[in-house]
């Protein structure tokens, strides 16, 4: 077998992981509640129901639940967490209510964070060659001092400014619109104050709110201000900027001067590990492990899961109302209440009839913003690639800076906006943005003891390529090249490292994981495309309700693609978990 090759035999292999996947049992006529596709959010909602004591059947068009959420073998004995690749955002919550940890879940925490080599003709004579950001505020500011004494007096201050952001911003997560957009609808004071008081989530946003009103001005700026120019308020280092964006550009078709991209920046900053707020980790055994764990919750309650069985259509009635499920082999699975964790594209436009939607619901869904820069290159690694910045002085064995993220070709704002525009063009840049990690050095879970997992999220890579060109396998292996080489110059021999390598552009995320466009948070997290603009403005209105309902009468959203959004974070599953069940009560 030629380095770099996929084997033959797994073809074989995936066969076999199919095989072992095929449900044991067929799903029933009727259930209280049918969920459309077993990712993660899928996967929160459908335990939650479980609990609540509702008979509830999970379907899942791929061979294992996770969604965007899995780890399979592609490359025999190398595990890879094929999309979502680190772990941070999934709500507090999720974990103490459905007791993770008991079915199986366990995350190593990341130290440092953040790691930015720079490029030897960034080299100045005794000057840095690197920068390192962890948990450590004297270490940090130590770090950055070799950049800017400016930059590192006043990092401390930028990163207790984020905090006030997040503080207003986190009870909103697990907050429905469709409570929110009820203050607006009631014609009534009084009756708007008695619904804030008699719903907790929206009691405890409206405090936090309240107590905060001093910083709304600041998260304004997060929601309208494009990244670059925030941070350039603050800083002054190009390397501190570039590492900084990167939060406020990844997963996203935006640029450092996109007005917006400011929230994607605090987007990331809403979670934590192991009770340390803005924490990153990996789940032992990849990312699949937090699907697993939150499988194994709703079975233990009862809920029923079945893989390979995809969803054709959704079933209405006479008088529009959802009311069950049809798979591709012909199966009608009745329920009460229907939940869809597909993206609002797929269930409104390829699940329903035509014709059903209101017309300026249905022109909103076509128009919603769904472009990806991502291209994942998963990599099996015969050993650590090895940063001339930072030579290694034990040999074949994890840096500090293994650990975290390794972010690429962020030697200033310029690199990465000049990656951005190449492909607002429909090109890809010479120098992509690349987010490096390399979980197995702290899960020996992944691979065989001295080999290691190498999971590369790049960008920017358009879905729709310039001059005629389509993403063939020649294209993908001219791109991963162009991605090899540019490491190369940052860790020489790296390719010569290379075992196998899987490549999936971004018209193969759309097709392996069902993410139209290739888009990973299920829909653009534009201001426009938030709160009660996900995933159509309206906020309440018949036409047009707000999220999790829609206008089909039982037909809730449970995905990214609804309120709040994109990410490994499960809020999305439990908001329509709890309206589900109050429709359920009502029945």
């Amino acid at each position: 077998m030629m380095k770099g090759q996929l084997p033959q035999a797994t073809t074989v292999f995936h066969t076999f992981v199919r095989l072992l996947h095929m449900p044991s049992k067929q799903p029933k006529v009727k259930y209280d509640a049918v969920i459309v596709g077993a990712g993660h959010n899928g996967l929160v909602c459908g335990a939650y129901l479980q609990k609540a004591g509702c008979n509830v059947c999970i379907l899942e068009r791929r061979h294992v639940v996770g969604g965007a959420a899995v780890t399979e073998e592609i490359i025999p004995g190398f595990k890879f967490s094929r999309a979502s690749y680190v772990l941070s955002l999934l709500r507090p919550q999720i974990y103490k209510d459905l007791q993770l940890e008991n079915h199986g879940l366990k995350v190593y925490e990341r130290n440092p964070n953040l790691y930015t080599p720079l490029r030897p003709d960034f080299w100045k004579s005794n000057g840095p060659r690197s920068l390192t950001l962890g948990q450590d505020d004297s270490y940090n500011k130590e770090q950055i001092a070799n950049f800017s004494h400016l930059d590192a007096e006043i990092y401390a201050e930028y990163e207790q400014h984020l905090m006030k952001i997040v503080k207003i911003v986190e009870p909103f997560l697990d907050t429905s619109p469709t409570d929110i957009g009820k203050i607006f609808s009631e014609n009534m004071y009084i009756k708007k104050i008695l619904h804030v008081l008699s719903t907790p989530e929206l009691k405890i946003a409206g405090r936090q709110l309240l107590s905060s009103a001093n910083d709304f001005p600041a998260l304004w700026d997060f929601m309208t201000a494009p990244a670059g120019k925030i941070l350039s308020r603050w800083f002054e280092s190009e390397p501190l900027k570039a590492t900084l964006a990167t939060d406020s550009l990844i997963g996203s078709m935006v640029g450092p001067h996109t007005p917006g991209s400011g929230y994607v920046l605090i987007h990331h900053m809403l979670g934590q590990v192991n009770g340390k707020i803005g924490a990153w980790g990996y789940p032992r055994g990849g990312m699949g492990a937090v699907s697993e764990s939150l499988a194994s919750a709703a079975k233990s309650y009862g809920a029923e899961i079945f893989t390979s069985q995809a969803v054709e259509k959704i079933l209405l009635d006479s008088s529009g109302e959802a009311i069950g499920i049809v798979t591709t082999e012909g199966r009608e699975i009745l329920g009460k209440i229907v939940l869809s964790n597909a993206t609002p594209h797929i269930t409104f436009l390829q699940l329903l009839p035509s014709g059903v939607l209101p017309s300026q619901y249905e022109s909103a869904i076509r128009s919603t913003e769904y472009s990806s820069p991502v291209t994942k290159i998963n990599v099996a690694l015969s050993q650590l690639p090895e940063f001339i910045s930072d030579p290694s002085t034990i040999g074949n064995k994890p840096m500090p800076f293994h650990r975290c993220t390794i972010n690429l070709n962020c030697e200033n704002v310029d690199v990465l906006t000049k990656a951005y525009e190449a492909a607002t063009k429909g090109k890809i840049s010479e120098r992509p943005l690349i987010e490096m990690v390399i979980p197995s050095v702290l899960d020996d879970s992944l691979c065989p003891k001295g080999s290691h997992v190498c999971l590369l999220f790049t960008q920017y890579t358009p879905y729709h390529l310039a001059n005629g060109q389509v993403w063939d396998n020649t294209t993908k292996e001219r791109y991963a090249k162009l991605v090899f080489d540019n490491i190369e110059e940052y860790a020489p021999g790296f390719t010569k490292s290379v075992i196998g390598k899987e490549i999936l552009s971004p018209p193969d995320i759309e097709n392996e994981f069902g993410l139209t466009g290739g888009n990973i948070f299920h829909g653009a997290l534009s201001p426009d495309q938030l709160l009660l603009g996900r995933p159509a403005p309206g906020g309440g209105g018949p036409s047009a309700p707000a999220a999790p309902f829609t206008p089909v009468p039982r037909l809730l959203l449970c995905g990214s693609g609804s309120h709040p959004g994109g990410g490994v974070m499960g809020a999305a599953g439990l908001i329509a978990a709890r309206s589900a069940i109050r429709l359920l009560k009502k029945s």
